[in-house]
């Protein structure tokens, strides 16, 4: 109860002024003694507070540093040139391209010319290859504008070509210089780079005709007129007759063996009486075949042909499975 009463500060915060307040002496103290002791610990209090207060401050300063500096994207080693088309290096203009710079003169592109922007993006110091680099042609007049992307590399180094037949037509039109930004940007926190690096006069010849765009419009169009192909002719006839007669030459021949080789004629009354329908109506399907297949060699049509063709073939097969199956029973009877 006597250091409670005496003892603003107990029990104690600070490590310091506790172990004071635990020992022997403090227990017999006196009241002056205790109130030089209190003294004490209200400084070391205040103190440690402050402390405090400023390693909060340098905590909350180190959080706010990095996003002061951050890194943005830039490039270096920027030229812009003009030159005729197989020109070799160093000829027509050139000129060097620095970063947040205007060039002071202005960057002329004739019609046999071509523009050549070649440059090494890269990200705070170190060259790297953005997501996208842009080269934006911007009228400041209209505010029209169209942007071409760099072809970059893996190590940074960009290069873009431009003539005066990649321009649209409202620029090739336009009688005063328009402005030339590089645009360089990617994922993540590091700032973007917009500026503008040049100015950009196209001329053009006075004797040749200002282009004008020809927008389409729906509506009637030109009637589309088509051009078949002649249809194929059949050989000359005297080819024709050439393989007729070779054909026919033949079945004399053919005839003469199949008798030498044993056919026997005396089965045809028999077959005739057995099953005559399917027998006549193969052998006619057979020759109505040959007849549709001279009627396409001289003058049909290929869809003229093959709906008879599938006509008569189907008659083949049925009637001469019927046919060979009568075949069959006087070979299977031993009749020969």
């Amino acid at each position: 109860s006597h250091k409670t009463l005496l003892c603003p500060n107990f029990p104690c915060r600070c490590p310091i002024a506790r172990q004071i307040c635990q020992t022997s002496d403090f227990l017999t103290a006196s009241p002056q003694r205790l109130s030089l002791l209190a003294f004490t610990t209200e400084i070391i209090l205040d103190y440690d507070m402050r402390l405090s207060w400023q390693v909060l401050s340098l905590g909350l300063l180190a959080s706010v540093v990095p996003s002061a500096i951050a890194v943005s994207w830039g490039f270096r080693d920027a030229t812009v040139s003009v030159q005729k088309k197989g020109a070799g290096v160093g000829a027509g203009v050139q000129e060097k391209i620095l970063e947040n710079k205007r060039l002071p003169q202005v960057i002329k592109l004739g019609e046999p010319y071509t523009l050549k922007v070649t440059l090494t993006t890269q990200e705070g110091e170190s060259p790297k290859k953005p997501h996208q680099a842009f080269l934006q042609l911007k009228d400041p007049d209209t505010g029209l504008d169209i942007s071409y992307p760099f072809s970059v590399k893996d190590n940074g180094k960009a290069r873009l070509e431009l003539m005066q037949d990649d321009l649209p037509i409202q620029f090739l039109r336009s009688l005063h210089p328009f402005d030339a930004e590089v645009i360089i940007g990617s994922f993540g926190s590091s700032v973007a780079y917009h500026g503008t690096a040049f100015s950009l006069q196209i001329e053009r010849n006075t004797a040749a005709p200002i282009p004008s765009p020809e927008a389409e419009r729906y509506g009637k169009l030109k009637e589309i007129r088509h051009i078949f192909n002649p249809s194929a002719k059949s050989p000359p006839i005297i080819v024709t007759l050439v393989f007729v007669v070779v054909v026919l030459a033949a079945s004399p021949i053919l005839a003469g063996i199949w008798v030498f080789l044993g056919a026997n004629l005396n089965h045809l009354p028999v077959a005739a009486k057995s099953a005559p329908l399917p027998h006549v109506i193969f052998v006619g399907s057979i020759i109505g075949l040959e007849g549709i297949f001279f009627m396409y060699y001289t003058c049909w049509t290929l869809f003229q042909t093959l709906p008879a063709v599938l006509a008569v073939g189907s008659i083949t097969f049925f009637s001469g499975s019927r046919a060979l199956s009568e075949v069959q029973g006087r070979r299977l009877a031993g009749l020969r």
